[in-house]
């Protein structure tokens, strides 16, 4: 019985691995042409099982087991089925895309369940090295992914900066995780808080460690000054390997990022949610003002994704259970957006052709006004223009940001959403008063043209009908972060 106990709230992730485990050795058995679609069928499926298996075992509360190392509670529980979401989303916009390129094989889809098993661990857990484990087989998938173009110079190259930077990160990370174990004698977030609470732990040690832990947090999320590596991963990375490391992992950086500092580090507030302030207003300027120099659409949105990354730590500065709701939605949204964005991209290239310059969207209404429209919602969401929902996504952290007293945090980050409207907004400008540089025919997959579809109206739906997500986004984290 205990078994089950511990075991029930861990199926979902104990039968995703069993799926990639089947999943690459039937790949191995199967014909290469027919076989590719079988592996594909079978991803989505395990996807759609996944799903299945953790909304099943939901409980009402907190579940801890494996001796508190994994929580099991609603807000995992949401940001898991998101994740689902995103990832399949991901491999249907880009099946085309990489069966013409030559790289839709098994690999591909197997480091593509082995990153989500990564996101999964980071989503649930309540311990420091569960939450490294997390992380690292997230990020070793991440940096396969990057570099299985082998044949692409600046693909490997890359993949290369990514790797050595983010052992870099890690490296910080684990020194910080040590020195809080160090000065509090725990490395369960419980009762690490505990620790701090009661005074015991040794104060210039802990202010150390959190230093370190946030250095190595902040490049994760890729916010300034640790955000070198996005825009070369984002530009050199194949258009889907892009797509998947700008989209699922913000929910599982979401939620790396408020277990450890919202429910491990909560008593040094004073201290954390300062660098915060630091990191935010820094990306805000650098990822906003870089944006506009770029003619690489990759390039514009790997700036326009560190902005995005310093409003969402907004939130979680302003120390209450508003913003960190508000930042969950953030995240949410923006992943939502950043799948219709990269989708777009890849919709539009074809053969020996990548759609990703500012002047390949060029007369875009001319060629496709559906696409044109889709991309336009895409942009203005982006944008935070009402009434898409990207406008409710950064009026809801704003307003948390001057519930908690930093009126004048939440002027300059409107300035700065001011200027960032700039550049979404001249993609508007080119779809619709440009002369298209190219007439060749787009042609799109008719799951894909479905997707596209859904995947701009839904912007406009939330932006319209916003409070379902916002209340989810809103009680999950109540319940699971205070609850602890």
């Amino acid at each position: 019985m205990d078994l089950m106990t511990n075991i029930m709230p861990v199926s979902a992730e104990i039968f995703l691995l069993v799926m990639v485990s089947v999943i690459l050795i039937a790949d191995l058995l199967i014909k290469q042409n027919s076989g590719r679609l079988f592996t594909y069928t079978l991803v989505q499926l395990t996807l759609v099982v996944c799903s299945l298996i953790t909304v099943s075992t939901h409980v009402s509360g907190v579940s801890y087991v494996f001796h508190n190392m994994f929580v099991d509670d609603l807000m995992s529980d949401v940001l898991k089925l998101l994740t689902y979401m995103a990832v399949s989303v991901m491999m249907i916009y880009s099946r085309q895309y990489l069966i013409v390129r030559g790289l839709f094989s098994g690999e591909f889809m197997v480091l593509a369940l082995f990153a989500t098993l990564g996101m999964m661990v980071m989503i649930s857990a309540n311990h420091f090295l569960t939450l490294y484990l997390g992380l690292e087989l997230l990020s070793l998938s991440l940096y396969a992914m990057v570099a299985l173009q082998r044949d692409s110079a600046i693909a490997t190259e890359a993949a290369m900066k990514y790797f050595i930077l983010g052992a870099l990160a890690s490296g910080l990370l684990l020194y910080g995780m040590s020195m809080l174990y160090g000065a509090t004698g725990s490395l369960e977030l419980g009762a690490v808080s505990s620790a701090i609470q009661s005074g015991q732990a040794n104060q210039s040690l802990l202010v150390f460690g959190l230093v370190f832990v946030v250095s190595g947090l902040a490049f994760k999320l890729g916010v300034v000054p640790f955000h070198m590596w996005v825009p070369d991963v984002y530009h050199g990375a194949p258009t889907a390997m892009t797509m998947l490391i700008g989209s699922a992992p913000k929910l599982a950086a979401f939620a790396f990022v408020s277990r450890i500092l919202v429910e491990g580090l909560q008593p040094l507030v004073q201290h954390w949610s300062g660098m915060l302030v630091i990191l935010s207003i820094a990306s805000m300027a650098i990822g906003n003002l870089t944006a506009i120099a770029q003619t690489n659409l990759k390039r514009m949105f790997a700036y326009s994704t560190i902005a995005h990354m310093g409003f969402l730590l907004l939130g979680l500065l302003s120390g209450g259970i508003e913003g960190y709701g508000a930042s969950m939605f953030y995240a949410v949204i923006y992943v939502l957006m950043s799948l219709g964005a990269f989708g777009m991209i890849m919709l539009l290239s074809r053969e020996g052709f990548e759609a990703d310059t500012l002047n390949d969207f060029k007369g875009l209404s001319q060629r496709s006004p559906w696409l044109a429209f889709m991309m336009l919602l895409l942009m203005f969401s982006m944008a935070g223009v009402p009434p898409t929902v990207g406008f409710y996504a950064k009026f809801s952290v704003l307003n948390a940001v001057v519930q908690a007293g930093h009126l004048w945090l939440a002027i300059v980050a409107v300035i700065f959403s001011l200027i960032g409207a700039f550049y979404y907004l001249r993609i508007v400008k080119l779809m619709y008063f440009d002369v298209p540089e190219s007439h060749a025919p787009i042609t799109v997959g008719q799951d894909a043209a479905l997707l596209i579809s859904l995947n701009g109206l839904g912007v406009l739906f939330l932006g319209l009908l916003p409070d379902m997500l916002m209340t989810i986004c809103g009680v999950s984290v109540q319940q699971s972060l205070l609850l602890h």
